[in-house]
């Protein structure tokens, strides 16, 4: 009889190493499910990080042209202020 209990206890260690095995490759499993998915989402906010970057630099530059822009139809609009008032005194 104590035949038959030591091959059930070699048995059912093997069944617990068994299991044992499996669990730990279960989360091997979701760790390296999760680094995938925390490495995507850092690459993706590195990615929309330099987006922004290149954004305000495009916006600085549209600024500076509007400048331009602005003090061109400034100085436009002073002259055709001096010309109206020599008009007026026609």
């Amino acid at each position: 009889a104590r035949a038959g209990r030591g091959k059930m206890a070699a048995g059912g260690a093997a069944d617990a190493q068994a299991r044992f095995g499996h669990s730990v490759k279960g989360l091997l499993t979701e760790k390296v499910t999760s680094c995938g998915t925390d490495v995507i989402a850092l690459t993706q906010q590195v990615l929309k990080g330099s987006r922004s970057a290149e954004l305000l630099g495009q916006a600085a530059r549209n600024m500076v042209m509007q400048e331009d822009a602005i003090l061109h139809s400034e100085d436009s609009l002073r002259k055709m202020a001096i010309i109206t008032t020599h008009l007026q005194y026609q």
